[in-house]
């Protein structure tokens, strides 16, 4: 994985868990204070995981103990088990999900556009031919992207699961008990973020593109960095639409939107505010293109 990859891999997983703050426009908030408020969000978000991922422990416990005809055990494990949810709904009542496992992987394929485009048509006929496996098959390597697969307990339901083995257990009742905590266990919420390199990439291209755009007197050299950037981004805008990370009508617009700025920025002329539209489109684009399910 590149730096730049780690870097925004960094960004996403900072706000898995993040607590909404309310600043009033009118009011300067001083770097320091800024500092102290992310400092404080992300060990908010770490105590959070590690509650979670203690209940998950302790439930995982208390169902071996039942395993091994050990009630009491059981008890005292879901007990555990209980205290951390209570943190966890001390911490935020309005939660719904709490995270308690966080997993990345990256995908990314060798080639270029046109490599693309032939799997893509190998594909195409195949599904024509009524080959869907050997379709499903080509398309599976047809990827590039970081998957974030975030494992969450359910507040709404998980702590009653708990009490209610509890209540079972007390009762003598072990199999039904078992049969509670592992259905608690099944029913953890996984959403999984795509995050598309290809749009990624082409923003960073777009902001190196962008701060060479404003300079005034740019030099030749200036000039060739700013050409081969807005390259890079439209090369990986390309690249991405090959892979299907958005519309037609998405990319025409890009294309349409490069277009100006190229023409905006011909003949050293220089501004701000030039790559506002498309940097709307872009992230635009990166959200619609991500995709979450449980």
């Amino acid at each position: 994985m590149s730096r730049f990859q780690k870097a925004v891999l960094a960004c996403f997983l900072a706000s898995v868990y993040v607590v909404p703050s309310v600043v009033r426009a009118d009011t300067p908030r001083a770097p320091s204070t800024d500092s102290q408020t992310q400092s404080q969000t992300e060990d908010k978000r770490k105590a959070l995981l590690a509650d979670a991922t203690s209940a998950i422990q302790e439930t995982q416990s208390a169902l071996k103990q039942l395993d091994d005809n050990k009630p009491q055990e059981a008890l005292a494990a879901l007990e555990r088990a209980t205290g951390k949810l209570d943190v966890i709904l001390a911490r935020d009542p309005q939660l719904e999900l709490a995270p308690a496992g966080v997993n990345v992987v990256t995908y990314d394929i060798e080639g270029g556009v046109d490599a693309v485009k032939k799997v893509r048509k190998q594909a195409e006929d195949l599904i024509d031919a009524g080959q869907l496996q050997e379709a499903r098959h080509l398309l599976k390597g047809l990827a590039s992207e970081t998957v974030v697969s975030v494992t969450n307990l359910p507040l709404a339901t998980y702590p009653d699961a708990i009490k209610s083995a509890v209540k079972l257990i007390d009762q003598k009742k072990l199999d039904a008990a078992k049969h509670v905590l592992q259905a608690a266990l099944d029913t953890q919420v996984v959403t999984d973020t795509i995050i598309p390199l290809p749009v990624v990439r082409a923003q960073e291209y777009l902001k190196t593109a962008e701060g060479l755009a404003e300079k005034k007197d740019r030099t030749k050299e200036d000039n060739d960095h700013l050409n081969r950037a807005l390259d890079q981004a439209n090369g990986q805008i390309q690249f991405a639409q090959a892979l299907g990370y958005g519309t037609k009508k998405d990319f025409d617009s890009l294309d349409k939107q490069l277009a100006e700025i190229r023409e905006k920025t011909a003949d050293n002329k220089f501004g701000s505010g030039l790559f506002a539209k498309i940097k709307a489109s872009i992230s635009d684009l990166l959200k619609s293109s991500q995709s979450k399910s449980g």
